[in-house]
């Protein structure tokens, strides 16, 4: 009997894509490897991939952890290792205070827990994987670190400095992934806007040639962008959104705020006007685009004013898909050193609750203004009763869905034109065109 090895992932999709190839590189060495949710009692060694970017996350990681070491002393598990982004941050403290774990690796040297549990080096190609989502869809991560240094933010003491993968790698991937049937590519980065940057010789973006030469891929049918970057956005990706239709029309750029002290503050390197700009730029040039954004209250400096200024962007702006979080002041960060964090827990939260109550009823709006159109639409899963998928301007997890009701048998993974019939809060309802 093979020897089981359980990964568990945790924190954001670019966590996933490393336990994805994680993953790959067990099965090449000969063991079975699978994804988890929670801690197994299998007798397998089981890998936690950790997420150490806010205190939850790093209460969440910590917890899994102490819980998987438990079931290791009981004799339910034959390992317990950790990798991912607490662990290349506080490798130290975590081998101090958890000597039960078998393994620290962190979030470039994890490939070495494949030699450490089989005794042998993986010799797989860097970019293979094992999906753990559906197979008719992927998360395509084209570049890891940012340089951006945002005050709040400790991804980049965590991950370095941004450096791209090379497009000929990348559309290698593509191409593998493709020919086995994955459809919809959700390309992510921590900064997309720098993608190429550090690859070409005048220092310009190399994003627009890699998405375009990704939508003549055979069977490439959805490639959605997440995570752009405000200031020096590469106008050139607009273009190729706009003539190539397996590019969705969906941005994910997150803009966290636009009173011009709190930018400032926030070290956004954009102020509200450039912001506004840019907006109207990217409409402009990608009619029916859906931006979502995500935005952030209570970072030092927004007062009563720079919220409400806040809220009137929001209102002005209706943007198709935003989230919102409170400002966690975490350690190392230009904020932590120099800023202070003096608006109370509960002003916070009630901010983010006027906030989203908003954005709600914009959401509620802009769902209802999609009846009678037709979208194209791929289909994720049948539930039993309907079958459920989503649209182009929805991305897996975070987005909404379209409920299509189950009078003729449709194929999972693939996109149908579907006319919606009716709204239902945030998600749809609709019927496949003949």
């Amino acid at each position: 009997m093979k020897r089981k090895v359980s990964i568990l992932s945790l924190g954001c999709s670019k966590n996933l894509v490393d336990s994805e190839r994680l993953a790959r590189r067990f099965d090449d060495a000969g063991l079975e490897a699978s994804f988890v949710e929670t801690v197994p009692a299998d007798g397998s060694f089981l890998i936690i991939n950790t997420c150490g970017f806010i205190g939850d996350a790093k209460e969440e990681s910590v917890n899994t952890l102490l819980e998987a070491i438990a079931a290791k002393g009981d004799g339910s598990l034959s390992g317990v290792y950790a990798m991912g982004c607490l662990t290349e941050r506080y490798r130290a403290e975590l081998s101090e205070e958890m000597p039960e774990l078998d393994g620290l690796y962190g979030k470039f040297d994890w490939g070495g827990v494949v030699e450490a549990i089989c005794g042998q080096e993986s010799s797989t190609r860097p970019w293979s994987r094992e999906l753990s989502t559906l197979p008719h869809y992927a998360y395509l991560k084209i570049s890891e670190g940012c340089n951006r240094f945002c005050a709040f933010c400790a991804i980049p003491l965590i991950t370095g400095r941004h450096h791209s993968r090379p497009v000929s790698e990348i559309l290698a991937e593509v191409k593998e992934l493709a020919a086995a049937g994955t459809r919809e590519f959700n390309v992510i980065a921590q900064d997309l806007s720098s993608y190429g940057r550090d690859l070409s010789a005048d220092g310009s973006s190399q994003l627009a040639e890699l998405i375009d030469e990704m939508a003549q891929i055979d069977g490439v049918e959805m490639i959605r962008l997440h995570y752009a970057y405000p200031s020096e956005f590469p106008y050139e990706i607009l273009p190729v959104m706009a003539r190539r239709e397996q590019v969705c029309k969906y941005l994910d750029i997150a803009l966290q705020h636009i009173d011009d002290t709190v930018l400032s503050n926030m070290r956004r390197h954009i102020d509200s006007n450039a912001t506004r700009e840019l907006l109207a730029r990217i409409r402009r040039e990608v009619p029916g685009i859906h931006i979502r954004t995500t935005m952030m209250v209570g970072f030092p400096g927004e007062d009563e004013a720079a919220f409400e200024r806040l809220l009137e962007f929001v209102k002005e702006q209706r943007f198709e898909r935003l989230g919102a979080f409170a400002y966690c002041e975490e350690e190392g960060t230009y904020g932590a050193r120099h800023l202070q964090d003096n608006i109370p827990a509960d002003v916070k939260q009630a901010r983010l609750d006027r906030l989203m109550e908003l954005q709600q009823d914009i959401a509620f709006e802009i769902a209802e203004e999609k009846i009678g159109r037709t979208l194209k639409v791929i289909i994720d899963e049948f539930d039993g009763e309907q079958y459920v998928g989503r649209t182009e301007y929805d991305s897996p997890e975070v987005d909404c869905n379209v409920y299509i009701p189950s009078q003729i048998p449709l194929e999972i993974g693939k996109v149908y034109s579907v006319k919606i019939d009716a709204a239902e809060g945030f998600d749809l309802l609709g019927h496949v065109e003949s």
